[in-house]
């Protein structure tokens, strides 16, 4: 059973008014083992190493692959595509002038089938009564960065649920503010590995 809560969100409207969405309620979050781990459940003829093996091969394609120029499609899941943005900002005088640019995300379109399998599979039930209200933070994102750095200071590394915690913001707009930040050379903050074990770090 998955159960759901009914999330106050700003509309993004001009007359300000928010509405409430139904949001997922997330309990944790599987880390690369524990999904290995989950796969051999499933297919017990393959070993967590083989499996592993598949996981590494496959995210070393999305890699090769999609900076071709190349979306990958995979049958049952959806179609990852490459997102580009620039690296600095352009001069005010010459709009046309040259400018870096790098990937800056991947997108996923999912593939329909598996929303209907999902569909098909369970039944969401709504986990509290009422609404969960929109709380406006009452830190700037400059003041948040400045915890982020303090924390790391003491801690020599930073992950997305300790920042969450920190700030207060939810998981994917720590997630959201984190890509702006160390897209910012000028930030003081980068990042140390990936996907599950990525953290962050001071630059």
């Amino acid at each position: 059973m998955a159960n759901y809560i009914l999330q106050e969100m700003a509309d993004g409207m001009a007359n300000k008014k928010k509405a409430p969405y139904p949001k997922m309620q997330t309990y944790t979050m599987f880390d690369y083992a524990q999904v290995i781990k989950r796969i051999h459940t499933h297919s017990p003829a393959f070993s967590e190493a083989t499996i592993r093996g598949v996981i590494d091969t496959l995210v070393e394609t999305v890699i090769d692959v999609l900076p071709m120029g190349h979306n990958i499609k995979i049958d049952g899941l959806g179609v990852f595509s490459l997102s580009l943005g620039f690296c600095d900002s352009p001069d005010d005088k010459d709009k046309s002038s040259y400018r870096h640019v790098n990937a800056r995300s991947v997108n996923f379109k999912v593939d329909k089938n598996l929303l209907k399998t999902i569909n098909r599979q369970n039944t969401f039930e709504r986990a509290e009564p009422g609404v969960k209200r929109y709380k406006k933070l009452k830190t700037t994102p400059a003041q948040r960065l400045a915890k982020a750095l303090e924390f790391i200071e003491k801690n020599s590394q930073m992950t997305l649920t300790d920042y969450t915690i920190i700030t207060g913001l939810s998981r994917s707009g720590a997630s959201q503010e984190l890509k702006r930040f160390t897209s910012d050379p000028t930030s003081g903050l980068t990042t140390r590995g990936s996907h599950a074990f990525k953290v962050w770090v001071k630059r």
